[in-house]
């Protein structure tokens, strides 16, 4: 059911004095783009009258096949807290359609919210809580972003320690004024690095809450004079952001299906066949949930961060899917390899399509882990089947390539573009010479 009609559009615009309208949409990678009108063009906007360049987009449409339209989803109207608060701005969320209406199949929205309908047919309501890292540095002179931090706090620690604390506290006001139920927020690891938890929520609800999210940590930063990025491993030595992804289905009543009181570990078999497509299929998608050549500078041992295909039904954060210790409705389970540099809108299609295959074809996970992965030799983990995940964005790419699976989930147009821009940054990592290879070679050879 929709929470907001045209009219109630037309009136809050009024009542709040807004005077733009921001129409927001993702190109492939998970970018936010917009086209920004005037309050007087709302009624034409909200007849899906907004026409723009497809072909100016990465990843969607050549030249000669470029109009566009912008179709708002009422639902995700909000006001912008931290812009001028006369002639206020205000967003809507949209879905990308051809000129005569049909969804265009190069949106990353319209991929999740075409496994949404899937599961929906099946019965389920997939239900999503992240959990996303940042850094927040200084900048330079000129106001360019530097890696650079005077701070040396770590997990949980507060002020004078933690220096950016009132600008994660800004985030977090800024993020309730748009309706947001933020869970926890708290200093994280490594120093200048941040963890904030949105509430659990619907699939789709979730991809645009972290969208929203990521474009407000980076303007509340910039207000302090700061740069927020949710690059993956910014700084080497210390440990990497991630956006760890906890999920469960739900009935039409709300109930959660991940949980059963009967099984010894609390966990229905729903669950395990859900976690077990994860684990299948985890090579073939883990370019959607870790997209960049930097994001695997972050699954590297030692580091905090999963680089093994395991399960584990304690909190053992060795492995790439634990179970929280909660149970009852907050029965979920947590995939932990995903960093926020993810498009959401294909990373939770992904992972749900995952899941509901292993759903209909009755997969059984491996056993659970309960030991430090990282600790066991090679032998121990060929032993009990252990997979390492891709260790750089190439093998990434390989394993992505020969998948039928997520061509099928993303559709030609989406999963051919993706392959091709990934192609090129991988090509043009190569062909870069580094400073370590610089300071490592260049005297010695």
């Amino acid at each position: 059911m929709s929470r907001y009609t045209k009219e109630d559009i037309f009136r809050m615009v009024e009542e709040e004095d807004v005077e733009f309208i921001r129409l927001q949409f993702t190109d492939i990678f998970g970018m936010i783009k917009n086209v920004a009108v005037t309050a007087g063009q709302l009624e034409h906007v909200l007849d899906g009258g907004c026409m723009f360049d497809g072909s100016a987009i990465e990843g969607f449409v050549r030249i000669e096949e470029s109009d566009m339209y912008l179709h708002p989803d009422l639902d995700t109207f909000e006001i912008f807290p931290w812009r001028p608060q006369q002639g206020k701005v205000a967003r809507l969320i949209c879905d990308v359609c051809y000129p005569n209406g049909t969804p265009f199949d190069g949106d990353p929205r319209y991929v999740l919210k075409q496994v949404l309908r899937r599961a929906k047919d099946m019965g389920y309501t997939f239900m999503v809580g992240p959990e996303c890292e940042f850094f927040v540095f200084h900048t330079d002179e000129e106001g360019n972003p530097t890696t650079l931090t005077h701070e040396k706090a770590s997990y949980f620690d507060v002020g004078p320690l933690d220096f950016a604390e009132n600008v994660r506290r800004d985030i977090v006001l800024c993020l309730e004024d748009m309706g947001f139920e933020v869970e926890a927020s708290h200093h994280e690891l490594s120093p200048a690095q941040h963890e904030i938890d949105l509430k659990y929520r619907e699939g789709l609800q979730t991809a645009d809450d972290i969208t929203t999210f990521k474009m407000t940590v980076k303007n509340v930063a910039k207000r302090h004079g700061l740069h927020a990025t949710f690059m993956p491993k910014p700084q080497e030595g210390v440990n990497g952001s991630g956006m760890h992804i906890n999920m469960s289905l739900t009935d039409h009543t709300g109930k959660n299906l991940f949980e059963d009181r009967q099984d010894k570990a609390g966990l229905s078999e729903l669950a395990y066949q859900f976690m077990a497509g994860i684990l299948y299929h985890m090579k073939e998608m883990v370019l959607l949930t870790n997209p960049l050549v930097n994001s695997y500078k972050r699954l590297i041992p030692g580091y905090d961060a999963p680089n093994y295909i395991a399960w584990s039904v304690q909190s053992n954060r060795s492995a790439l899917i634990r179970i929280p210790s909660v149970r009852g409705e907050g029965t979920r389970i947590e995939l932990r390899c995903p960093d926020s540099s993810a498009n959401p809108y294909l990373a939770l299609a992904a992972c749900l399509a995952a899941g509901l295959d292993g759903i209909e074809k009755k997969m059984t996970p491996p056993a659970s882990i309960n030991r430090n992965i990282y600790a066991m030799s090679v032998a121990e983990r060929e032993a009990s089947g252990i997979e390492a995940l891709p260790e750089t964005l190439k093998e990434a790419i390989t394993a992505f390539e020969g998948s039928d699976f997520m061509r099928e989930v993303l559709g030609e147009h989406i999963f051919t573009k993706y392959l091709e821009a990934k192609k090129r940054e991988w090509k043009a990592f190569r062909a870069h010479v580094t400073d370590w290879e610089v300071g490592e070679y260049l005297y010695k050879y």
